[in-house]
């Protein structure tokens, strides 16, 4: 499998052929162009960083063959137009699409402040190996090898990043959700939540655009 980081939230998965796009929000530049080569696109909630509703839509149009998968908050705004193109899902569902396998875990967003109602939110593990948490800090009950991990937003918070490293114990850990953050503060991030401080697997800071093989 290779894992492409694109800007904030958003990353790509390809294998045998097949293209999954996580979140391509607004904050994503390119995400009309990722939407123009995916196969399947998974969308963890309904906030603008992570979806980008004009791109969406105009790809479900122009492309038929397109799956989109999301809580129904989300995917609901299409499916009078799109209706064997959308999928809602929600925690303990289990699909395959795009040649990968993937389980949905949790349900709703981390808390950013008491008087601010909290939206659906759901994370992705996709073939039992990345998982993509949305913006939510939820433990699912499967083993995590590689985990994508917010650094920045307004419901962040270093501490309970920690833990939740701790209690997954992936292999690998790469940033994403970090456009909050200047170039100092990921390196000042990647420090707190590396080894010798508060976990034992480092932080990759992977830049956007660049690839990994899993």
């Amino acid at each position: 499998m290779e894992l492409t980081k694109h800007a904030h939230a958003c990353v790509s998965l390809e294998k045998d052929g097949g293209t999954l796009v996580v979140d391509p929000g607004a904050l994503t530049p390119n995400a009309a162009s990722l939407l123009g080569e995916a196969d399947a696109v998974l969308i963890t909630h309904e906030h603008f960083d992570h979806v980008d509703e004009d791109a969406v839509a105009a790809a479900l149009a122009a492309r038929p063959g397109l799956t989109v998968h999301g809580p129904e908050a989300v995917v609901g705004r299409w499916r009078a137009a799109h209706p064997d193109q959308v999928v809602a899902v929600a925690d303990g569902d289990r699909f395959t699409v795009a040649g990968f396998e993937v389980t949905v875990h949790g349900g709703v967003h981390a808390e950013i402040h008491r008087d601010i109602p909290r939206c659906a939110n759901v994370g992705y593990l996709v073939d039992g190996a990345v998982y993509h948490p949305g913006d939510s800090y939820h433990v699912p009950s499967a083993q995590v090898g590689t985990l994508l991990l917010p650094t920045s937003g307004p419901w962040t918070k270093l501490g309970e990043a920690a833990d939740f490293v701790r209690a997954l114990e992936p292999r690998r850990v790469v940033q994403i959700h970090e456009l909050m953050l200047s170039e100092t503060g990921q390196q000042s991030t990647a420090t707190f939540l590396g080894p010798g401080m508060l976990t034992r697997v480092p932080l990759t800071l992977l830049p956007v655009g660049e690839t990994l093989s899993l």
